[in-house]
């Protein structure tokens, strides 16, 4: 293990880690905000009343 250290930066490794995992927590968290169940925003079911109050 300490010879994959002597070649990667061990900093640029873990800011390059954390990076990737924000962009990857931030891209399912707008995947599920998109999703008519899991949008914790408008509630669930926002779409079938957003229907009721357009008629």
């Amino acid at each position: 293990m300490w010879r994959a250290w002597m070649i990667y930066n061990p900093r640029t490794a873990i800011v390059g880690l954390h990076v990737f995992l924000a962009v990857l927590a931030f891209t399912i968290h707008f995947i599920l905000l998109s999703t008519d169940t899991y949008n914790w925003l408008d509630g669930p079911n926002a779409a079938s009343t957003a229907q009721l109050t357009s008629n």
